[in-house]
């Protein structure tokens, strides 16, 4: 066998595209949390009263 497939080198590259994966996703999820309490913070600082998003 080669170095290029060594079973635990394949194992690694996995683990860091898993690990890489989960960091964008999580980053992407923080991104529109920031973004929806953003928008809800621009809408009490402009003096607005009906600002929270209506939940069914």
């Amino acid at each position: 066998m080669s170095e290029d497939q060594d079973p635990g080198r394949i194992r690694q590259i996995v683990a860091v595209v898993i690990v890489l994966a989960v960091l964008v996703g999580g980053g992407l999820w923080l991104t529109g949390a920031l973004r929806g309490a953003a928008t809800i913070q621009d809408c009490v600082a402009a003096g607005r009263t009906n600002c929270a998003p209506i939940r069914n």
